[in-house]
C-alpha cells in the first residue's frame, strides 16, 4: 500500500526538523570565523559520558522549580507530533511519559525503566515486555499491555517519525496477560529496545488520543502545568509518580536563541541546566569544569548530496570530487574557529565504533580530473549549495564555495533564513543539489540514524540515494548479535560509503547538557534526552 503525500510529507518534516536542529546550527550573536589566524581543531581533549566534578549531595531536599534553557521547543508533547531528541524537546516529553526502556550511558546498554523486563528469542526477532506492577497514568488509569499496544498502534496510525522504523519491521503485538506484551517482528533488529527508549516508548495514555484534541497525559514524574509558546513550559509534579513522589515542584523550559545564551545563563545562575551543540560554546562549557554529560554523534557536520536523475550528484564522478575537495578542518576552521571534530569518518577517533577503514581523503588533483571528465561528457560544473542565513552558516556557505570553486566548480549559493523552508526545499521539496545538514548517528543505536539516512527506501534520505549493497548492509546491521559482529558491518559501511560517496561527512559533534554544582539526580537516556523524576536542587 502506497503513503498518502500528506503522510510522507509529514514524516519527512518530522525527521527534516531533526536534522537542521542537530546541525551544530547557531544564532546570530555567536562565534564563528570567516577569517583571520586559523585554527586546528583539538582532537583527545573529550572525555565523552558523565563529565565534571559533581560534589556529593547528601540527602535530597524536597521543593523548588528546576529551569531547563533547553535546546529547541516541543511545540506539542504529543510523541507522535515531536521528534524526541535531546535537541527537539524531547526532554520534556521524557517528563511527562517516561520511557519503557533506558539507555545507560556509562554501561552501554538499554535497561528497563517503566518496563520491568524486555527478554528477546534468539534470532531477536521475538521481543518479550514485562511491565512493573501498579503504574498508573497521571488519571489514574492502569498502564498495562493494552495501553502499551493502544499507544504504539496510535503512535504509527499518527505518523510518529519513527514510524519508517517499526512499519516495515514490526509484524504483530499481543498482550498475553495485564503486564506482559510480546513484539514479533519481520526481521532480526539486536537494538530493538533502542524503540522503546525512544518517542515509540513513551506510553500515552488511552484518553489522551480518545477525544478530537490530543491531550499530555502519561505515567511521568511531571504533568503540563503552563505553555507559552516561544517564553515558557511548566511542568508541575506527578505526586503519583511510579517511582515516588518528585523531589522538584515544577520544571521550567525556556529556550534562550543561542547557546552563548544559554551557558552565561548556567554560568549566573539564572539556569539550573542547560543544553548546547555549538562547538565553541560546548568547548567553553567543558573547560570551565561543569558538570553533565557529553554525548558524541557521528554524521553532525555533513552536506546533503542530490543524488536524484538530472542533478549533478546523480553522477558518481562528481559526488566523489566533491568529497576529494571538501577539507573537513578548513571547514571547522572558518565556522568554529577549530572547535569542532572535523573529520570524513562516519564515526571519528573518539567514537567506540571507530573503524580502521580510512576515509576517502582529500585529494585535489584527483577531484580535478573526475569533474574534468564529467565536464567532456556534458556536465557544466555548476552547484547550488544551500544553508541558513545566520553568521556561522554564511562562514560555512563561504569556505564550501571556495573549496568547490578550487577544482573547478562554480557554486551558486541558496541561503534559507527559515529552518521550515531548508526543510520542505531539502525533504520535501527536493529542490537542492547540495545542503548542510546533520544525521547525528548515536554511539547507542547507530542502525537507527545509519538506516535512516542511507537507505534507499527511508523518508530521511532526502537525496535519493540507492545502492541493494547498501540496503543489504543496513539489514545485517539491524540484525548484529555483538559488538564484533556490528563493528565488521560499520566497517564494511564505511568501506561502500567511500566508494558510493552517498553524502560528504564533515566530522562529528558534541552535544553538552550541563548543569549547576547544586542540581543532583538527573538521569541521562538515549538521543541525548535526560530524564529529572529523581532531580533535586541542593542549598
Amino acid at each position: 500500500m502506497k503513503r498518502a503525500p500528506r503522510a510522507r510529507a509529514r514524516l519527512a518534516a518530522a525527521l527534516a526538523a531533526a536534522a537542521m536542529l542537530t546541525s551544530a546550527c547557531v544564532s546570530p550573536d555567536e562565534g564563528g570565523s570567516t577569517g583571520g589566524e586559523q585554527q586546528k581543531a583539538e582532537r583527545g581533549r573529550y572525555t565523552f559520558g558523565a563529565i565534571g566534578k559533581q560534589p556529593t549531595g547528601g540527602k535530597p531536599v524536597r521543593g523548588g522549580t528546576l529551569h531547563f534553557a533547553d535546546y529547541a521547543e516541543a511545540r506539542s508533547l504529543s510523541p507522535a507530533a515531536t521528534y524526541a531528541t535531546g535537541a527537539s524537546g524531547g526532554s520534556a516529553l521524557a517528563a511527562v511519559y517516561d520511557v519503557l526502556m533506558r539507555y545507560d550511558t556509562a554501561a552501554h546498554t538499554y535497561v528497563p525503566w517503566l518496563a520491568k523486563s524486555l527478554r528477546s528469542s534468539e534470532d531477536a526477532k521475538t521481543w518479550t515486555l514485562t511491565l512493573r506492577d501498579g503504574v498508573e497514568f497521571s488519571d489514574g488509569t492502569p498502564l498495562d499491555a493494552k495501553a502499551v499496544i493502544g499507544s504504539i498502534k496510535w503512535y504509527q496510525e499518527n505518523k510518529g517519525a519513527d514510524t519508517t522504523m517499526l512499519a516495515p519491521n514490526l509484524a504483530k503485538m499481543d498482550a498475553t496477560d495485564d503486564s506482559t506484551v510480546v513484539f514479533t517482528l519481520r526481521n532480526s533488529w539486536a537494538t530493538f529496545p533502542a524503540m522503546l527508549a525512544q518517542a515509540p516508548g513513551m506510553i500515552v495514555a488511552p484518553a489522551a488520543y480518545a477525544g478530537k484534541k490530543f491531550e499530555p497525559i502519561g505515567a511521568g514524574a511531571f504533568t503540563l502545568g503552563s505553555y507559552k509558546p516561544q517564553e515558557e513550559m511548566v511542568l508541575k509534579a506527578n505526586k503519583n509518580y511510579w517511582k515516588g513522589e518528585p523531589h522538584l515542584d515544577a520544571l521550567r523550559f525556556t529556550w534562550p536563541q543561542s547557546d552563548r545564551a544559554k551557558l552565561e545563563a548556567l554560568d549566573d545562575g539564572t539556569a539550573d541546566v542547560a543544553y548546547m551543540r555549538s562547538p565553541d560554546v560546548v568547548d567553553d562549557a567543558v573547560k570551565a569544569g561543569h558538570p553533565g554529560e557529553l554525548t558524541l554523534t557521528g554524521l553532525g557536520n555533513m552536506v546533503v548530496v542530490n543524488n536524484r536523475e538530472g542533478r549533478p550528484g546523480a553522477d558518481l564522478r562528481v559526488r566523489k570530487a566533491m568529497a576529494l575537495a571538501l577539507d573537513p578542518a578548513l571547514d571547522t576552521e572558518r565556522a568554529y574557529d577549530g572547535k569542532g571534530l572535523p573529520g570524513q569518518e562516519i564515526f571519528p577517533p573518539e567514537s567506540r565504533w571507530h573503524s580502521d577503514v580510512k576515509p576517502l581523503g582529500i585529494d585535489l588533483d584527483q577531484s580535478k580530473k573526475l569533474l574534468a571528465e564529467a565536464k567532456k561528457d556534458g556536465y557544466d560544473g555548476t552547484l547550488t549549495y544551500m544553508d541558513g542565513t545566520d553568521p556561522v552558516s554564511r562562514a560555512k556557505a563561504v569556505v564550501t564555495k571556495a573549496m568547490l570553486e578550487r577544482v573547478g566548480f562554480k557554486v551558486e549559493l541558496d541561503l534559507v533564513s527559515s529552518i521550515a523552508d531548508r526543510t520542505a526545499k531539502t525533504y520535501v521539496e527536493h529542490d537542492f543539489d547540495i545542503s548542510r545538514g546533520a544525521a547525528s548517528v548515536s554511539e547507542s543505536d547507530p542502525y537507527h540514524r545509519l538506516q535512516s539516512v542511507l537507505n534507499s527506501k527511508s523518508y530521511g534520505n532526502p537525496g535519493a540515494y540507492a545502492n541493494p549493497k547498501m540496503d543489504q548492509l543496513l539489514v545485517e546491521l539491524q540484525g548484529a548479535a555483538d559488538e564484533t559482529q556490528t563493528q565488521r558491518v560499520l566497517d564494511d559501511i564505511q568501506t561502500l560509503f567511500n566508494e558510493d560517496v552517498p553524502l560528504i561527512n564533515l566530522g562529528a559533534s558534541a552535544a553538552f547538557t550541563a548543569w549547576g554544582e547544586n542540581v543532583h539526580g538527573i538521569v541521562p537516556t538515549d538521543e541525548y534526552m535526560a530524564l529529572f523524576g529523581e532531580a533535586w536542587i541542593g542549598k
